[in-house]
């Protein structure tokens, strides 16, 4: 963030030393990639993948979770009537299928995250490529990410995002 906000103090500092010259070639755009990611064909594939994922994932966590609720239960309604060393093998059980339960969602948890990385990071990198095609071609001086907190205000007219999209989606990268 400060990378960005040096980045733009040296821009003006340029602009007001070079004078009008300068300020009249400045083109600016601004490119929303969190909506370009979701709303290209690329990006709503990944999303379906890492939906299917996670879907996956939820099913084998779901079965752990009625496990330990049966044995639960077991242990409630027989804790009475059960022998001191029965108890204390039901108790175990619990316990490690409970542990198994947290291990299984950690490491699903990490699964998604790594999963998520690699489908949509692929697709930012060559959104990217997308955006300093067109950078060059229509000879933006700077284009900058519309981000929360980031950027606080730009006016629609620079808005590239539909336009990446599109161009994206027509580059035919998946």
């Amino acid at each position: 963030m400060k990378k960005m906000f040096v980045l733009v103090a040296a821009l003006m500092i340029s602009v007001m030393v070079c004078g009008g010259a300068m300020a009249a070639d400045l083109k600016i755009g601004i490119v929303d990639l969190y909506k370009a990611l979701n709303e290209s064909e690329s990006g709503k594939k990944a999303k379906t993948e890492l939906e299917s994922f996670a879907k996956s994932k939820q099913s084998g966590l779901e079965d752990k979770a009625r496990t330990i609720e049966r044995l639960r239960g077991e242990l409630e309604k027989q804790g009475s009537v059960l022998s001191k060393d029965a108890r204390k093998s039901k108790e175990e059980e619990l316990e490690r299928v409970t542990r198994d339960a947290q291990r299984l969602a950690a490491d699903a948890q990490t699964e998604f995250r790594k999963k998520e990385n690699e489908l949509t990071g692929g697709v930012l990198k060559d959104i990217r490529v997308v955006i300093n095609d067109i950078a060059k071609e229509e000879k933006y001086t700077l284009i900058l990410e519309r981000a929360d907190g980031l950027v606080l205000f730009a006016d629609n007219a620079i808005d590239l995002t539909d336009k990446v999209i599109k161009k994206f989606n027509a580059s035919g990268k998946k």
